[in-house]
Parts: C-alpha cells; sequence; structure tokens
C-alpha cells in the first residue's frame, strides 16, 4: 500500500489556516485531520478527541520522553503537541493527513519526517493581515501587536517550507484549490513512485 501524506500548513494567525482547511476536506473528506493533545483544561464546547487530546502534564513528559510526540510547544503554562503514533497509524494506511501547527512545530516535524510537505499561507500583506486582527474584534491592542510581531518571526523561516500560499480576502477555495494541486503534485513525485517503476516490468 503506498503511504499516505503528512501536510504540514502553517502561517500568522489571521491568514485563514482553518477556512483553507475546512474548504480543502470538503472537496476531500478522506484528508484526515490531525489532532493535537494539550495538558490545558477543556474549553467549554470542546470535545476530547475533535478539538484536542486532553491530557495531563505527566503523562505528556511521559510521552515526550519516549519519543511518542512528533512536535510539541510550551505555552502559557500548557504543553500543546502531535501524538506521532495517530499520524503513522493514518499514513501507514495510505491516507493523507494535515497538521494544522505553528513554524516551531512545522521545523521539528520536518526533522523527523524530511519527506513531510510543508506548506505556509500568509494574508497577502502585513497592512491586510492588521485589518483581518482588528477586524475580529476579540484581541487587545497589546494582542495585536504581539501577533504582528510574531508574523515578522514566522516569515523569517519561509525557507524551511517547501510552498508558499497567498490567502486574498474572500479566497479560501483558491487555496483550498492550490492546497489540493500541491498534494496531487506530491503524490507523484518521482521519488515516491519507485514501486510503480519496479511494477511495469512485472505484468
Amino acid at each position: 500500500m503506498k503511504k499516505g501524506l503528512m501536510i504540514v500548513l502553517s502561517g500568522p494567525s489571521g491568514s485563514g489556516k482553518g477556512t483553507v482547511i475546512n474548504a480543502l476536506r470538503e472537496r476531500h473528506p478522506e484528508i484526515a485531520l490531525s489532532v493535537s493533545a494539550t495538558t490545558r483544561e477543556p474549553r467549554p464546547g470542546e470535545v476530547e478527541g475533535v478539538h484536542y487530546y486532553y491530557i495531563s502534564k505527566e503523562e505528556f513528559e511521559r510521552r515526550i520522553n519516549e519519543g511518542g510526540m512528533l512536535e510539541h510547544n510550551y505555552y502559557n503554562s500548557n504543553y500543546y503537541g502531535t501524538p506521532k503514533s495517530e499520524l503513522e497509524r493514518v499514513t501507514d494506511n495510505g491516507h493523507d493527513i494535515i497538521l494544522e501547527i505553528d513554524v516551531n512545530g512545522a521545523i521539528q516535524v520536518k526533522n523527523i519526517f524530511p519527506d513531510a510537505v510543508a506548506v505556509m499561507l500568509i494574508p497577502p500583506s502585513a497592512s491586510s493581515l492588521e485589518a483581518r486582527l482588528r477586524g475580529r474584534g476579540t484581541e487587545t491592542e497589546d494582542v495585536i501587536i504581539r501577533r504582528l510581531e510574531k508574523a515578522k518571526e514566522e516569515l523569517r523561516l519561509l525557507d524551511k517550507y517547501d510552498y508558499l500560499i497567498i490567502n486574498g480576502d474572500n479566497k479560501a477555495d483558491e487555496c483550498a484549490a492550490d492546497l489540493e494541486a500541491i498534494i496531487s503534485a506530491e503524490h507523484s513525485r518521482a521519488a515516491r513512485m519507485t514501486d510503480e517503476a519496479e511494477r511495469f516490468f512485472e505484468e
């Protein structure tokens, strides 16, 4: 069985990652969405195994020490990370899986699985990003400034990624199509098709 792809999608807060992923999975519901683990408490409306796997700090640290976390970060006194077992189960069964994680997590994934396809999604400009953040009406001025500064740091790591998609306003469907094209091209990459060459002379 041909192994599935591991697709990593990162981008600044406000770039539209979740919306693009939803649009992609409407076209391709067979693409799995990775569920992260966290040590924080569930928020109202969140569901175990859908939004996160909620585990204790001790359990999370045990998994880190045993190599069970593909990537992890520590933020606001809580761990967040991707369980390795889930990803390997999905891809070993021939299905693609998409991970929505930050740049630090993406670099960790690429170091462990160089074949992972890393895609960065960004708005057309810094001013566009600022307008989106302000348009939410849910964040303080300090938070907006921090998010804009973080976006600069994230873009400095663009060379660690395989692809860049620019998400203009109301362009989620177009971005999903771009991501779909990337996935299709990666499936046809010659390095992933060596089995086809071997089968060529078997018939």
